[in-house]
This record gives C-alpha cells, sequence and structure tokens, in this order.
C-alpha cells in the first residue's frame, strides 16, 4: 500500500519568505524616506523662490541622511574656480563657504569637470589625490576624518554648473543605490537653480519697468510740485527780509527776529519733505521688507500729489481707519500703487466740467486684512473693462501706456494681497486693494477733509 501524500505542493521553509518580507519592508520604508525628502525639496523651492541658500541646505541635508553620510556639501562651479554654497556636518579648515577656490590639477572636482560623471572614491587616504598632497583632500582626510567620497555633477543642458559632495568618515563605499539618489537630488538643485535665476531676471525686469512708471507718474506732477516748493521758498525770503528787518532796528527786535527764523526753519522744512518724498519714490534702490504704517504713507503721497489736487479744484476726504493693524512690504512699491491710482483718479476728474470733483480715500481692516480705497466722481468704468484693466498695455487714456494698473497689482499680489476695481455709484470709480496684516502696533484714526 502507498503511503498517502500530503495535498498541496512541497512546503516552502519558512526563513526565506520572512527575509523575503523584511526586504520589501525595508524597500517600501526606503522608498517612503525618499519621497518625503522629495517633498521637503519641492516644498523649500515653492517657499524659497528668490533664494537659493535654504534649497540647497534642503538638498544636501536630505541627501546626507538618505545616504547615512556626516556631511556633504554643495559647490558651483564658475570661471575662476569652484564654491562653496552650502554645507552640513563638521567644516574643516580649509573649505569656507562663500569663498572661491581653485580646481587643483587631479582633484575630485577636477575629474569631474572633464568626465561630467560621478566621481566616486572608496577610501581618500589610498587615492592620488591624497598622495599628491592636494590641500582639499588633506583637510577632509586629516582634520575631520573623512574616508569615503562622493561627488555628483549638476548638469544644465550637459554643461556643469556645480556638484553635491556627500562624504562618510569611514571606509563604506557608496552603492549605486546610492549614487543614482544623490544624481537625483544634484538634478533638484540645478533645477532649483535655474528656477531663482530667472525669477531674478524677472524681478529686475518689473524693478525696472516699475521704476519708470514711477518717474513717468512724477513727471506729470512737475509743474504742481514745482509750485508746491514756490510757496515756502517764498516764505524762506520773506521772512528772511523780515528778520534782517527786525535786527537792524535801534535796539534789534530779538525776539521778533527769532519768530521770523523760526517761520524760515519751518518752510525749509516743508520743502525739503516734499523733495525727501519725491527723491524717495523716483531713486532706484533694491527692495526692502519693512512693518509699515500705511496711514502714513498715504499721507505722504498725500503731500506729494497735494499741488495737482487744488490745480484741478479737488476736494478731497481722507478717512484712515483707526485700530489698524501695520503691513509687512517695501514702502516705496506700496506707494508707487498709492500714487497710481490717485493719479489716475484725478486726471479721470480733470475732463469734468459741471459735476463735482471729489477724491475719498479710505483705510479699514479686517481680522484677514488691510483694505485701501480710492474713490472718484470721474466719467467711471465701463463693466466690460473692469477686469481688461489690469491687462498690460490696455488703457483707457490717448496717450496711456497700459503699464500702471498691471504693474501695481503685481505689486500688490507679491506682497500678498489683491488689486480689483469697481463702479463708485452712483458716478466715478473705485479701486480697492487688500494687504494681509503683520504683527505689531496699531495706529490712530485721521479723518480730514480738504
Amino acid at each position: 500500500m502507498e503511503p498517502i501524500k500530503p495535498r498541496g505542493g512541497p512546503k516552502a521553509p519558512g526563513r526565506p519568505r520572512v527575509a523575503d518580507r523584511l526586504e520589501l519592508q525595508e524597500q517600501v520604508t526606503e522608498l517612503a524616506a525618499q519621497q518625503a525628502a522629495a517633498s521637503e525639496v519641492l516644498r523649500s523651492i515653492a517657499n524659497s523662490p528668490h533664494e537659493l541658500e535654504p534649497i540647497f541646505d534642503t538638498i544636501i541635508a536630505n541627501a546626507a541622511r538618505l545616504c547615512r553620510a556626516e556631511a556633504s556639501a554643495l559647490i558651483l562651479f564658475e570661471e575662476h574656480g569652484l564654491r562653496f554654497v552650502a554645507r552640513t556636518g563638521v567644516a574643516d579648515g580649509y573649505y569656507v563657504k562663500g569663498h572661491l577656490y581653485p580646481v587643483s590639477e587631479g582633484a575630485p572636482s577636477a575629474r569631474m569637470v572633464k568626465t561630467k560623471s560621478p566621481v566616486h572614491i572608496a577610501d581618500l587616504t589610498a587615492d592620488q589625490a591624497y598622495l599628491q598632497r592636494v590641500p582639499g583632500l588633506v583637510a577632509l582626510v586629516e582634520q575631520i576624518g573623512v574616508r569615503s567620497y562622493l561627488l555628483v555633477p549638476m548638469l544644465k543642458d550637459d554643461e556643469l554648473v556645480g556638484g553635491i559632495t556627500i562624504v562618510r568618515a569611514h571606509v563604506q563605499p557608496f552603492t549605486d543605490k546610492q549614487i543614482e539618489l544623490v544624481t537625483a537630488f544634484a538634478a533638484q538643485a540645478t533645477i532649483a537653480l535655474e528656477i531663482t535665476r530667472r525669477e531674478r531676471q524677472l524681478r529686475e525686469v518689473q524693478m525696472e519697468l516699475a521704476h519708470a512708471t514711477r518717474v513717468v507718474a512724477m513727471g506729470h506732477l512737475t509743474g504742481s510740485l514745482a509750485h508746491e516748493l514756490k510757496q515756502p521758498l517764498s516764505a524762506v525770503a520773506v521772512n528772511a527780509d523780515a528778520s534782517s528787518l527786525w535786527l537792524m532796528r535801534e535796539p534789534p527786535q530779538i525776539e521778533n527776529a527769532k519768530q521770523s527764523i523760526q517761520r524760515i526753519i519751518k518752510a525749509v522744512d516743508r520743502a525739503s519733505g516734499v523733495i525727501d518724498r519725491v527723491h524717495s519714490l523716483v531713486k532706484k534702490a533694491a527692495p526692502r521688507m519693512d512693518t509699515i504704517n500705511i496711514n502714513d504713507a498715504i499721507l505722504e503721497i498725500m503731500t506729494v500729489v497735494h499741488g495737482e489736487v487744488v490745480k484741478n479744484r479737488i476736494r478731497v476726504q481722507t478717512r484712515l481707519s483707526d485700530s489698524l493693524p501695520r503691513v509687512r512690504g517695501d514702502r516705496v512699491r506700496l506707494q508707487q500703487v498709492m500714487l497710481n491710482l490717485i493719479i489716475n483718479a484725478i486726471q479721470a476728474m480733470s475732463g469734468l466740467t459741471d459735476s463735482i470733483r471729489e477724491l475719498r480715500i479710505s483705510t479699514e481692516s479686517t481680522k484677514e486684512e488691510v483694505r485701501v480705497a480710492v474713490r472718484d466722481t470721474g466719467p467711471g468704468l465701463s463693466v466690460d473693462n473692469l477686469e481688461k484693466l489690469f491687462e498690460p498695455f490696455f488703457t483707457t487714456k490717448p496717450s496711456g501706456m497700459g503699464m500702471g494698473l498691471s504693474i501695481c497689482r503685481t505689486i500688490v499680489e507679491e506682497h500678498g494681497g489683491r488689486l480689483w476695481a469697481n463702479e463708485n455709484l452712483p458716478q466715478g470709480a473705485l479701486f480697492q486693494f487688500a494687504l494681509p496684516p503683520a504683527e505689531g502696533v496699531f495706529v490712530n484714526q485721521i479723518d480730514s477733509v480738504s
């Protein structure tokens, strides 16, 4: 009688199955870590589109962590050498962040320049460059104890722009998988470099254009500003003559002369204030982020346009809210937005004959934003043109360039805000922009009519 055979196939040993599961689990964990690292790099690129340093720091930190390496660095190649722009781990005494270094003959960087391929050295102490006492490698080995070394190129259109270095303090060669991982991070660093370079170029063009529109806007006010300066300068002349006469009397009228001199000082301060505000608007300067009292910024602009308001017989009403949080931004660029909106309103009303010419400027705030509104009683806006107003080169003025409002919207959006237009019922136009509030001191209410 034949023995009974067990049902099913032969039983596989238990250990390989456990080993397979552990290997699979390790692969899944590793993949999740890689995805998390890649996401962190992408977040850094999104959060710092204009700054390379935080992006590079994130890239090399994640590359070192995933490769279980002690230190890492990112270098950029320039015409006369290479520059360390980011690093993690213990620093050596030779390479200093930000300094430019020559590409030493025989060094790993020189090899990468020739091959445009990764340079992997299992043990630096056995490498020819160390034996030839190349200074950078000697510092790595003898000052911080580096043994295994990896340098991966950053390539843009087959042009070498930089590289990522990953090092270990003991002899443990990098695997093909790890080299592939660092190569992927090098590609991300190259993308970040290109994005930031283009962003900077775009910002430079936008700044030049914004400066040009400010100069054009101030050109419209030349006559009014001359009149605005003529008044305090005339006051200086009159009070100087008066002071001289008071002092020539017998006995000299010191107190009266002193009062005339005080009036001279006030007139000079007034003229100097106008000149300073005009200068701040037309000068070319790098953007700077400050905490701004938007009410004060508006009042400064009102002194600049005061002569134009008087010349066009416009009644101005300002209602600037109390308990208004400050905003964070570039004061001159935000004042450019206000100046453009106010000049547009003045020009819209300048052609009116028998209608009321009234300019109303107000501020208010909610939990989410600080809002500025400019209302006029001009001919108003066409409903069809409300959105087109902010498109480049669209204009309703016969001699307009169509760039003012487009630049204003760009400035406001760069500050995290929004700019829009509506009809001002029963007559005129309403332009508003809103900015996120900055934490800080609140400002006082100012309510005036002129």
